[in-house]
Formats: structure tokens, sequence, C-alpha cells
């Protein structure tokens, strides 16, 4: 793995961080073209991303805080200072789960502040977010965290010792998680885009259908990764309902809010129409 790219003095160049960037550059840009065909201004989607990317940072870090306040108890100026007690710079622990939720709140708040359509902006970034959770977790691979449990199967991967992994199973084959769900995300967005060249759904359909595709990919890959038992809610029987499921449970209920409202708005639509027709 290669958590560290390099580093000059107390400066590190994470491979997480640098994915991370990644996926919010070619986001950027697909959203920026995604606007442009939508009859957006390109300025309001250089706004948004502003926000989401400040709000998902903190909301991963607010996130991973919050289920790890032993690591902080005596430094807690180490959750949000970015040079930390050690002197080392940076803020090493992020939860994807925790800034994917305060982006898309944060998103969905700044559009309706700024008056915009919300189901067609949605829509806009949906394929964008979809590919950016791909790069992401191939920064999570590197890093060697969002990992899988043990197996026997041969599509296993031995995490170096010092890793989050190989610290928590040393010289283990354990699940690569990160990689399938780097997999999904880009599956995901190919998937977005050519739903929407083929069926042409309404707006704020194609942003359900991600939160729903999402939701159900994830709840079923996490009976499979590891989670430290402060990260679990309540075991039923001998499996485990994380606080990333329950998250993912109330996300695919706003998906099918999103699908809904969509289709019931174009179908209102297309009555107002035929009942000016009539008239």
């Amino acid at each position: 793995m290669y958590p560290v790219l390099f580093k000059i003095g107390p400066f590190e160049l994470r491979s997480y961080g640098v994915m991370l960037a990644l996926g919010f550059l070619f986001g950027i840009i697909i959203a920026s073209k995604r606007a442009v065909q939508k009859g957006l201004e390109q300025k309001f989607i250089g706004d948004l991303s502003i926000v989401v990317i400040i709000s998902s940072i903190v909301g991963s870090r607010l996130f991973y805080v919050m289920f790890h306040t032993k690591e902080f108890s005596g430094h807690w100026l180490d959750a949000i200072s970015p040079i930390q007690s050690d002197g080392s710079c940076g803020l090493a622990g992020l939860s994807m789960m925790g800034g994917v939720v305060l982006a898309i709140i944060s998103g969905i708040a700044y559009a309706v502040q700024r008056k915009q359509d919300l189901y067609k902006v949605a829509d806009t970034v949906a394929p964008s977010i979809a590919l950016g959770y791909g790069f992401g977790r191939i920064g999570c691979f590197l890093n060697g965290c969002c990992f899988g449990l043990p197996t026997n199967s041969p599509i296993a991967v031995v995490f170096p010792p010092g890793s989050p992994a190989g610290t928590v199973f040393p010289n283990t084959p354990l699940i690569p998680t990160q990689l399938y769900a780097s997999a999904f995300g880009f599956l995901l967005f190919v998937d977005l885009i050519l739903i929407e060249k083929i069926a042409s759904p309404p707006d704020g359909v194609l942003f359900g259908y991600l939160l729903i595709f999402y939701s159900v990919y994830r709840f079923i890959i996490d009976i499979f990764r590891f989670y430290e038992p402060n990260a679990i809610v309540m075991k039923i029987g001998s499996f485990n309902l994380t606080n990333n499921q329950i998250i993912v449970i109330v996300l695919f209920f706003v998906g099918v809010i999103f699908v809904v409202n969509g289709f019931a708005r174009k179908i209102r639509k297309n009555l107002d129409e035929d009942s000016g027709v009539r008239d």
C-alpha cells in the first residue's frame, strides 16, 4: 500500500487525499459540462462545488471524530487543527459516509437558497458523485482502510504491517471491499449516463436512482466489511447492523422520494398540458 506518496518535513502528501482531489476535479469538470446542457449557469456549479468540497471534508472529519473520541482524548484540537499535536500536518482520519451525507444536505440547502431548480441541479451532479466515490475508494485501498473481513477466496489482499488493515489482521487475506466499492462507483457513473441518454427520466429521478443504487450496494458490501465495535448499532443473530447501514436506509427512502416526486411532477405537467389543449 502507499498511504504516503512523499514526505517533506512534517508535511505528507497522502494518496487518499490525492484520489479525493482527482475525484473532485473530474467531477467538477463533468458537472460543469452537464450544467451547460441542462441550461444551468456554470458559475453556480462552480460555487456549488466549493460548498460540496468544504462540507464533505467537514462531514468526513466530524463523522470520524464522533466514533473515535478516545483517539483525541487530551488533545481535542487535533480534531480540527491541520497541525497535529505530534507536529505532523494534515487530518489523518476521515469517514466517507459523513462527507457524503453532509455534502448532500449542504448541496440541497445551497441550491434552494440560490433559488435554483433543485431536481435539475441534483441530476446534473449525480454522475459526478458516483465518479468521485470511485476515486475515493481507490484512496481507501492505497491507505489500507475500509477493508473487508478475512476470506479464503482467491480474490483477496494481504495488507502490509503498519497499515490499518495489516494492524487488525496481520498476514491475513482480506476481502478487498475498497476495490469492489471503487468498481461500483465507476460502473454507477456509466449507468447513470446511459440511463439518462436512453430513458430521459424526469428531473430528480436520476439523483434518486443514485441514492437507491448506492444504498442497496452499500448495505450489502458492509456485511463483508470489518467494523470496530463502536460502529455496530445492534446484533441480529450473527448479523451486525452498523451505523452506516442505518444511514443508507434513510438515503434509500430519500432516493425513493426523489424518484416518485420526479415522475409525479411529470404526470401533473402532462395532465395540465392535456387540459390546456382541450380548453
